[in-house]
């Protein structure tokens, strides 16, 4: 990947990195190819293609996070290992400093499924790609503008297993009823059309580098 400055604006057919730290640390734990589709000043919208090589967490024995009691999940130790996107690709949309991003699914046949607000950190560029901290708290907006909370136990258990503070947790929460703010009033992303989207066919599934991992420069501590 092409080294630049965390000020460039990337152009559409460029891959750079999605990747997540682990909450409270800055190792990366989640990390996933993608293609910019748009980076202004407004968005960054990236696509994740099916069968991508990615980086998530799972249990040491290797065990994937999700199969561990939920009161056990975040107290045995992980490791990072790779694995292959398995569903559909994914649109990922993100306005700078928005404590979110809008993720877009679709059925194999490209009918549209959803919309997914992951609340996270806002993402902190670099050349290489963007970096964020998951917030567990999740919501899943449907096509016919309904729309529900999801991993509600999870956000729960991340903070009795001491992984976000009282304060924290708040201000997910309030980021979270920001983002039904914007649901109710249809806003920007939801209003824009995204769904009717489709990749450029001639897009090469990116590789998942060596150095995926790797501290970007100036952000050492």
């Amino acid at each position: 990947m092409t080294a630049r400055t965390t000020q460039a604006r990337w152009a559409p057919g460029e891959q750079i990195l999605w990747r997540y730290r682990g909450n409270g640390t800055d190792s990366v734990h989640i990390c996933r190819p993608v293609t910019v589709v748009q980076d202004s000043p407004e968005l960054l919208a990236v696509w994740m293609a099916p069968g991508t090589n990615c980086v998530k967490p799972v249990l040491g024995d290797g065990t994937p996070v999700h199969l561990e009691p939920l009161a056990t999940r975040y107290t045995k130790p992980r490791r990072a290992a790779r694995s292959r996107w398995f569903g559909t690709g994914v649109l990922k949309l993100a306005g700078p400093e928005e404590p979110w991003s809008v993720w877009l699914f679709w059925e194999p046949d490209w009918r549209f499924k959803n919309w997914y607000v992951n609340l996270e950190e806002p993402r902190r560029r670099w050349a290489g790609g963007v970096d964020s901290e998951d917030h567990f708290l999740d919501i899943v907006v449907h096509p016919d503008r309904g729309w529900e909370w999801r991993d509600e136990d999870e956000f729960a258990q991340a903070q009795r297993a001491g992984l976000m503070d009282a304060a924290k947790a708040e201000r997910v929460r309030a980021a979270g009823r920001a983002a039904v703010e914007r649901i109710g009033a249809w806003g920007t992303p939801f209003r824009d059309g995204w769904e009717n989207w489709r990749p450029d066919p001639a897009w090469p599934v990116p590789e998942l580098p060596g150095d995926w991992d790797r501290v970007p420069a100036g952000l050492a501590t």
